[in-house]
């Protein structure tokens, strides 16, 4: 087998085994890219537009504020500051997910950032925790079939929204939070997880309650981010003293 099929068949490979772990974000997003496409075209978008905002926008909660904005008699620079409240995240996702791309190039880096999702984040975390290298390849073998289905199902769900039975009702829209849950506890080993977690958790509740949404997410996000920088220097251990010290002692 020459050196080219070689690489090749590890391309594939790689690329299917980033498929396979965006098949579970895929099922579990259906409902609500579908309710998505349903609330669009309720909100006045045609079935064109609702599918070029999933398709030029990707962001699922981004989206839902801004359909639920436009139209209303709101001036633009707060439609776009509560989009960037929801989306704050995604600059601390960017952040971190630097030095796990580092080796790309600037054109893979720019797409790369552009399909960057919660689920996306949390996987290239688990890959570089192993000690394994996010790849290009691998990374768009994720990042594709979430991408390709979010945009079918929003079309489906603008076209055929009103046909279809309340997601509610059937409590089918909470398979995206049970979701979320899973890649939050697949990080329970790391040190300060707990506290982090559960000031996180307050902080946006109460947040939802006295501020409203979109906020809660930035504001529960940031008291998390607070709380690591400040417990990060106690859960390192002592640096010991060096021989000569000891000796002089």
């Amino acid at each position: 087998m020459t050196v080219e099929a070689i690489r090749t068949r590890s391309g594939t490979s790689e690329f299917w085994d980033g498929a396979k772990l965006g098949m579970p974000v895929v099922i579990a997003s259906a409902p609500f890219a579908v309710l998505y496409g349903a609330l669009a075209v309720d909100n006045g978008l045609t079935v064109v537009e609702a599918t070029m905002m999933s398709a030029t926008i990707f962001g699922g909660a981004s989206q839902m504020v801004g359909i639920e904005l436009f139209g209303q008699n709101i001036p633009a620079w707060l439609v776009v500051f509560s989009i960037f409240a929801v989306n704050f995240r995604h600059v601390l996702y960017s952040a971190g997910i630097g030095r796990r791309i580092a080796h790309w190039s600037s054109f893979q880096k720019a797409i790369g950032f552009f399909f960057l999702t919660d689920p996306q984040y949390a996987e290239a975390e688990r890959k570089g925790e192993k000690g394994e290298v996010a790849g290009f390849t691998w990374y768009m073998g994720m990042a594709l079939p979430l991408y390709f289905f979010w945009v079918v199902e929003s079309a489906l769900g603008a076209v055929f929204g009103r046909l279809l039975p309340d997601a509610h009702a059937f409590g089918i829209d909470f398979l995206l939070p049970i979701y979320f849950l899973g890649i939050v506890m697949g990080f329970r080993k790391r040190p300060l997880w707990l506290p982090i977690v559960v000031v996180s958790g307050i902080a946006s509740v109460l947040a939802h309650k006295l501020v409203g949404s979109p906020w809660h997410v930035s504001i529960g996000a940031a008291a998390g981010i607070v709380l690591a920088a400040i417990m990060a220097p106690l859960d390192k251990p002592m640096p010991k003293p060096d021989g000569d010290m000891e000796s002089s002692l």
